[in-house]
């Protein structure tokens, strides 16, 4: 699961140290998972010995010890119902996990110990933001509408995501299944669709200026990192005679080989991705408030 270090202006643990959460964040979910694993495996054990009619009583033991598990930030009390099925497969367990996981990215990606900025609440359910967290590894750190503060004045940043090998900039260029996207040389884009065009804004203009404030942060930092802009869309056909200078276009028909080339990676974190993490968390801005009172959270930097 990738880890969500910066979500628009809010504060975040990494950017408190963006040293220690990205190495601790990996060490925990694995330690999690494994104790989630083995006890999943223990409650499948029992119910092969079991008789049928004790199979609820075993769902629901299981899910009782998960709840518990996972804190009460991964689980609400109205979704433990009586009918909750035990995961049958080792899949479906992940999903489950990634999924309990993800309000956990959010708090970290919002809070610190002792300040927490005001979440918009549609990032509980953003399928972009789950997409991007839960189908990449957790060597990929994830800047997600991040807002830059540059000579006071706040910018709006593309996807930015930072791997040991590079910064790639990613804009989502997502439409209707059977709409289709004309890249041109102009500042505009057609997109076709059945009865009707229109124009866009070139998505070329928004990566470029993202690249520029990226670029302008590492090298003042003295960080040594290639930067890389794609073009992304997952459900429909971009046309072009020649990919914009120095950008990748990848539409539905490309899409599983980039993302089969990402989820390849593999690669320990790296002083270098770390350093670029910390330098583009710095220029951030972040809008956050003291927490109304002192709550116990210190438990959240030792366990997930």
């Amino acid at each position: 699961m990738a880890q969500l270090i910066k979500l628009k202006d809010y504060i975040s643990r990494y950017e408190w140290n963006a040293f220690r959460y990205p190495g601790q964040y990996i060490r925990l979910k694995q330690e999690k998972w494994h104790k989630l694993y083995n006890l999943w495996l223990t409650e499948r054990e029992m119910i092969d010995r079991d008789d049928q009619s004790q199979l609820v009583d075993s769902n629901n033991n299981l899910f009782s010890k998960m709840k518990s598990f996972f804190k009460k930030e991964a689980i609400e009390e109205e979704n433990m119902q009586v009918d909750l099925q035990l995961p049958e497969t080792e899949q479906q367990l992940r999903q489950y996990f990634l999924d309990q996981l993800y309000p956990f990215q959010l708090k970290w990606a919002t809070s610190t110990i002792s300040e927490v900025s005001f979440m918009d609440e549609s990032f509980n359910n953003d399928a972009t933001l789950i997409y991007f967290l839960q189908r990449f590894p957790d060597i990929y750190l994830m800047m997600y509408q991040p807002v830059f503060n540059i000579q006071n004045a706040p910018i709006d940043g593309e996807i930015i995501m930072i791997s040991p090998l590079n910064i790639e900039v990613i804009y989502l260029l997502e439409d209707h299944p059977e709409t289709v996207f004309m890249a041109s040389d102009e500042r505009t884009w057609t997109v076709e669709q059945t009865y009707e065009q229109r124009q866009i804004l070139s998505p070329v203009i928004a990566l470029r200026r993202t690249e520029k404030i990226v670029k302008s942060i590492l090298n003042k930092k003295g960080v040594s990192l290639s930067i890389s802009k794609t073009i992304l869309s997952r459900s429909n056909d971009i046309i072009f005679s020649s990919e914009p200078y120095q950008t990748t276009i990848i539409g539905k028909r490309q899409y599983d080989d980039w993302f089969a080339e990402k989820r390849r990676l593999s690669s320990p974190l790296k002083n270098s991705q770390l350093r670029a993490a910390d330098a583009l968390l710095k220029y951030c801005l972040t809008t956050s408030v003291r927490r109304p009172e002192w709550e116990d959270d210190d438990v959240i930097d030792e366990e997930l």
